[in-house]
């Protein structure tokens, strides 16, 4: 199975989730620039598909980006069966290993429906 090109140079997308870790630290009241969110976002969204390349679960980060990965059956049409979506902040703490999957689901800050829609064995990154 082909991983789709990375549109993010890793080494910039590295550096956009280190300022993000730095920016929203728990004694920083610093805002995050929009384009290191989003860099940092889209980054991880890549970095999640080609760790666990595949089409069964779609993750979806509004408004930064979305991705497919998780090896399985594939949708064609329509919304995909296994959906993740949750806020650029929370997937950034997730995938940084800030918050834990179980705690963010628990805590309504990840929206998961469908069999495969569980992302810890993934996280953090």
């Amino acid at each position: 199975m082909a991983v789709a090109r990375r549109r993010i140079d890793p080494k910039d997308g590295a550096a956009a989730v280190e300022a993000w870790r730095k920016a929203a630290g728990p004694s920083s009241d610093v805002p995050v620039p929009r384009t290191i969110l989003a860099t940092a976002v889209r980054y991880t969204l890549e970095e999640v598909t080609a760790r666990a390349p595949g089409n069964s679960v779609e993750v979806r980060v509004p408004p930064f980006g979305v991705t497919q990965c998780v090896e399985g059956p594939r949708h064609t049409r329509g919304t995909p069966p296994n959906v993740i979506e949750c806020d650029a902040a929370t997937w950034l703490a997730m995938v940084t290993g800030q918050l834990g999957w179980a705690d963010a689901v628990a805590a309504h800050k990840v929206a998961a429906s469908g069999l495969r829609a569980d992302l810890s064995a993934l996280l953090p990154l």
